[in-house]
């Protein structure tokens, strides 16, 4: 009698056993919980990719920042300033001879056509 009570026990056991894990892996498998699942691993991803891009951005930054300093050590960019105005330029004057002086009072000629005057 007890091993028929045993086994009936241990039957009863594995049965509940075996349908609470089946009812959860069904449940798991409802569109909601898919839909949420999903979402879920997608905010996930989105986290961890928006550090990377952040990590990213900021090694760029630094390496950005830095190379800069170097080019502008070669170039003499970041050489002290000197505070002395440089001379002031002389310009060479070319005299216009295509248009009449008006100092000396002279118009230009005139064309018996214009034909702005028809309107």
């Amino acid at each position: 009698m007890f091993r028929r009570t045993f086994w009936f026990t241990t039957g009863v056991a594995a049965g509940v056993w075996a349908t609470t894990k089946v009812n959860r892996k069904l449940k798991q498998l409802t569109p909601e919980h898919l839909a949420v699942a999903a979402a879920n691993k997608a905010l996930e991803a989105g986290g961890r990719l928006k550090d990377r891009a952040v990590d990213f951005a900021l090694e760029v930054r630094d390496n950005m920042a830095r190379r800069e300093a170097e080019l502008g050590d070669a170039l003499g960019l970041n050489a002290p300033v000197d505070r002395e105005l440089p001379a002031p330029r002389h310009y060479a004057v070319i005299e216009n001879r295509s248009r009449p002086p008006y100092a000396e009072g002279l118009t230009y000629k005139t064309y018996p056509y214009n034909r702005n005057e028809d309107h």
